[in-house]
C-alpha cells in the first residue's frame, strides 16, 4: 500500500493514501459479514449431498464436460469461485481430501455450521478473538470426548469382513451403492495386497484404477497384476503368452542418432540403398540383442514404424509399443524387471517375470486391452473399472479413492467411531456440559460450536426424508438419557439408532481431522476484520 507524508496548517502528520478512489474497502462488522455469507453460501450447496441419500451435483466446464459426483472436494474443485473467502473453503475441502480422502462434504458444512452461530454471536457484541478463542477450547473439548468413545479396531488379512463394513460406509452414499459390497470387497483386497502391515503404511502408487466404457458396473473386479490400455503392436502376433519373460526398454526401436542438430544429405540412389542397408542392419541386431537375452515379450515406452514392427513379426518377438512412463514402472515393479535404457543392457538377469500375458477384447468395438497377471509381485494391483458412460466410471474411481483411502487410514491408526451423526451429537453434549463450568464469555462461543456440531446430524436426517429436528432432539435425548454415544440417525430407517448395530464405522483420525480443520479456518476467517481490493473486483 503506497502513501504520502505529509502535515496539516497545526504541523501534525497525516498519510494520504494512493489509489484511494480506485479501492474497494470493507472493515469491521461489514466485513465479517461477507466472509460468513460467502462462506455459508459455499456450505448450503455442499449440504444437500452429505449422508447416504445425499444428491448428485452436475458441473459443466467451459468445454462442456460433465462431471457428475457428491463428493464434496470434486465439486467444490470445480466450481469457479470468485470471492476470496469461498475459495478458503474450496483449500478446506482440499486439505480434508488430501491427507485423509474421505469427509470432504462434512467438513464444509461444519465449517459453514461454526460460521453461522458466529454471526449471531457478533451481533450480540461478541468480539472475533473471543469466539474465536471460544471455538478453540470446544474442539479441543470435543477432540478429547472423540478419544474417549473410540475403539480399537482389529485388522486381520485373513478376516476382512470388519473392514469391508468400513468401506461399505464410506461407499453408501456414492453411485456405486447398489454393488457396495463388491466395490468395498474391491478396494479392502486392493489395499490390504499392497500394505505394509510392519511399518502401517500403504503405497498408493502400486494401486493402479483403469476403466474402461461398456458392461456394468457390477462387472468391475481387481486383477493381480498390471491392466494397460495397449494392445500387440502387430495384428498377427500371438494374443497370449504364457511364461512370460518381459523386456522393459526406454530406448526406441531406430537407428541412432547424433544428439546434437544433424543433417544428412543422400546424393543417389547407392547412398539410399545404404542408408537403407545401415536401417536394416540396426534393426535386426536391436531385435537379436533382445531375443539372445531370452526375452519372448518386449515393451517399449516408444514408437517403432512398421519395418522394425515387421522384423519383431519375423523374428516371432511380440512386442507392445507406446506405454507410458507411470504404467512401465508398474510393470517393472510387478514383474520384478529393470528398465533398460539401451539395447546393450540388456540381460536375462534384468527381464521382467509374469506367469501369463493375453489381450482383452471389448464388444464390437474392437478396443483391446493388456493384462498381465501372475505376476513374481503380487504387491501391484489394478481395479479394472467397468461402467456404461465416462462420468459412472469417473465417479467410481473418485468413489473407489475414498473406500481406498479409508481403509489406509485404519491400517495406519486402528481406532474408529460410529457414524450417523452420533460422534458429533456426543461432542456436541459434552462441550455443552464443559461450556457451563467456564466463567468468561468464551462460555458463549463454547456453547455455539456445540450447537454447530449438530448441523450435521441435522443434514443427514433432512437429506433423508426425515424431520429433523425431531429425530436429532430424539436422539439426543437417548443418548443423555441411555449413556450411549453410538446412537445417531437412522438415515436407512432399519429400524434401530445404534450405529453400531447398523455398523455404520468411521474413522476416528477423519472425524478429529474434520473438527480440527473447521475450526482453524474458521479461526483465521473470524480474524479477517478489514478487506482492500480493487473497485472492479
Amino acid at each position: 500500500m503506497s502513501g504520502q507524508l505529509t502535515f496539516d496548517e497545526y504541523g501534525r502528520p497525516f498519510i494520504i493514501v494512493r489509489d484511494q478512489d480506485r479501492q474497494k474497502r470493507l472493515k469491521g462488522i461489514d466485513a465479517h459479514k461477507s466472509h460468513i455469507l460467502a462462506a455459508r453460501t459455499v456450505a448450503n450447496v455442499l449440504r444437500t449431498s452429505l449422508g447416504p441419500k445425499g444428491l448428485d451435483k452436475m458441473m459443466v466446464n467451459p468445454d462442456g464436460e460433465v462431471t457428475i459426483t457428491n463428493d464434496g472436494a470434486t465439486i467444490l474443485a470445480q466450481m469457479d469461485v470468485q470471492h476470496e473467502i469461498a475459495k478458503l473453503m474450496v483449500q478446506l475441502s482440499k486439505s480434508q481430501d488430501d491427507e485423509i480422502g474421505d469427509g470432504t462434504t462434512g467438513v464444509v458444512v461444519l465449517a459453514g455450521a461454526l460460521l453461522e452461530q458466529a454471526e449471531s454471536l457478533l451481533d450480540k457484541g461478541l468480539h472475533p478473538i473471543r469466539i474465536a478463542n471460544g471455538y478453540e477450547m470446544a474442539a479441543r473439548i470435543a477432540t478429547k470426548k472423540l478419544d474417549e468413545v473410540a475403539e480399537t479396531f482389529p485388522i486381520d488379512i485373513k478376516d476382512t469382513e470388519n473392514l469391508i463394513q468400513v468401506a461399505m460406509t464410506s461407499l453408501g452414499s456414492k453411485i456405486v451403492n447398489r454393488f457396495h459390497r463388491q466395490f468395498a470387497k474391491i478396494a479392502v483386497d486392493a489395499v490390504m495386497s499392497v500394505a505394509d502391515l510392519e511399518t502401517r503404511d500403504v503405497n498408493f502408487e502400486l494401486i493402479k484404477v483403469e476403466g474402461k466404457v461398456g458392461g456394468k458396473l457390477e462387472d468391475s473386479q481387481l486383477v493381480h497384476g498390471i491392466i494397460i490400455d495397449k494392445d500387440m503392436s502387430h495384428p498377427q502376433m500371438p494374443k497370449s503368452i504364457s511364461d512370460a519373460k518381459i523386456a522393459i526398454l526406454t530406448c526406441p526401436f531406430e537407428p541412432p542418432k547424433p544428439k546434437t542438430t544433424h543433417k544428412l544429405d543422400v546424393a543417389s540412389a547407392e547412398d539410399f540403398q545404404k542408408l537403407r542397408e545401415y536401417e536394416q542392419k540396426t534393426f535386426t541386431e536391436m531385435v537379436k540383442q533382445v531375443k539372445d537375452s531370452g526375452a519372448n515379450l518386449a515393451i517399449c515406452q516408444w514408437g517403432f514404424d512398421d519395418e522394425a514392427n515387421h522384423l519383431l513379426l519375423a523374428n516371432e518377438l511380440p512386442a507392445v509399443r507406446w506405454v507410458g512412463g507411470p504404467d512401465i514402472e508398474l510393470i517393472a515393479i510387478a514383474t520384478g524387471g529393470r528398465i533398460v535404457p539401451r539395447f546393450s543392457e540388456l540381460s536375462a538377469d534384468k527381464l521382467g517375470t509374469a506367469g501369463r500375458v493375453r489381450e482383452l477384447q471389448f464388444g464390437t468395438t474392437k478396443d483391446r486391452m493388456l493384462v498381465i497377471e501372475d505376476c513374481k509381485n503380487t504387491k501391484a494391483v489394478t481395479v479394472f473399472i467397468r461402467g456404461g458412460n465416462k462420468m459412472i466410471i469417473d465417479e467410481a474411481k473418485r468413489s473407489l479413492h475414498d473406500a481406498m483411502c479409508v481403509i489406509r487410514n485404519l491400517v495406519r491408526d486402528g481406532r474408529i467411531v460410529y457414524g450417523g451423526g452420533a460422534p458429533e451429537i456426543c461432542c456436541s453434549l459434552a462441550v455443552h456440559d464443559e461450556a457451563d463450568k467456564v466463567s468468561n464469555l468464551e462460555q458463549y462461543a463454547m456453547r455455539s460450536f456445540a450447537d454447530a456440531l449438530e448441523a450435521i446430524p441435522m443434514a443427514l436426517a433432512e437429506n433423508s426424508g426425515l424431520n429433523p429436528i425431531a429425530n436429532m432432539t430424539a436422539v439426543k435425548a437417548r443418548q443423555v438419557k441411555e449413556g450411549n454415544p453410538f446412537l445417531g440417525i437412522d438415515c436407512l430407517e432399519r429400524g434401530t439408532c445404534d450405529m453400531k448395530q447398523q455398523r455404520v464405522i468411521e474413522t476416528l483420525i477423519a472425524k478429529k481431522q474434520q473438527i480440527n480443520l473447521a475450526t482453524q479456518v474458521v479461526k483465521m476467517i473470524l480474524k479477517i476484520d478489514d478487506i482492500r481490493a480493487p473497485a472492479d473486483q
